[in-house]
């Protein structure tokens, strides 16, 4: 298949009611509607062809866009496809799980998620906490910095609350994955978690609600996961 076919099977494929779900959501601009679910049949089509991956990112459609993100080699990324890709990420789906999955299994996951999470621009920021939070679900302990995650938990606890929505959303989720997978950091992000409480975010016109980090990292240890890394990040 090439661009032309897959656009025109995700036309077919979406439908107006997940078209509103995902405006509700904060999407806008190009997009036909496609669940998940039926972006993952795709898959097949594209995975083994890596420019058509990127081209179907490059055409600006947000289905297309995380139809790509769950396609790409993310270790044949290039640092600056993946700085292109963050600056298209026009909303928080493709910042938080396309782009941020992809940039955690790249090369280059601790230095573009350290630079993206300094971003004066909302989305940017959101990727670079989301990145470095999927880059630790994915890491080996004994390959991780554990100062410099100790030093963003105690930025989080310092500034969450100021920060942009969204950004917020994705600082709190970093605390969790520090806590879930994260063994020698475990209780001291269980402290950091308690300290910022309840996070206030807008989630627009859904339901969805914020994780509440202690509770979600308590969860996580009664079911005697802590520090059980996983495969892959993307979904």
């Amino acid at each position: 298949m090439n661009v032309e076919e897959i656009l025109e099977r995700l036309s077919e494929l979406g439908s107006a009611q997940t078209k509103r779900i995902f405006m509700n959501h904060g999407a806008s601009g190009n997009l036909f509607g496609v669940k998940v679910g039926d972006l993952k049949k795709l898959v097949k089509y594209v995975k083994k062809d890596q420019e058509l991956a990127l081209a179907l990112y490059d055409t600006g459609n947000s289905d297309a866009m995380y139809l790509a993100g769950l396609s790409v080699n993310p270790k044949l990324m290039e640092k600056e496809t993946l700085q292109k890709w963050v600056k298209k990420a026009n909303w928080y789906i493709l910042a938080e799980y396309t782009v941020a999955g992809v940039a955690a299994e790249s090369p280059y996951a601790l230095e573009l998620a350290c630079e993206w999470m300094e971003s004066d621009e909302e989305m940017t920021a959101v990727a670079g906490w989301s990145t470095y939070a999927n880059y630790l679900s994915i890491t080996p302990d004994e390959k991780l910095d554990l100062e410099e995650i100790r030093d963003l938990l105690h930025r989080a606890e310092k500034t969450i609350h100021q920060e942009k929505n969204r950004v917020r959303y994705s600082m709190n989720g970093f605390v969790i994955s520090v806590g879930a997978y994260v063994k020698a950091l475990h209780d001291e992000a269980i402290i950091v978690a308690g300290t910022i409480g309840k996070v206030q975010v807008n989630m627009g016109n859904t339901a969805c609600k914020v994780p509440h980090a202690v509770s979600y990292i308590k969860k996580v240890e009664e079911r005697n996961k802590i520090g059980v890394k996983r495969k892959t990040c993307i979904c």
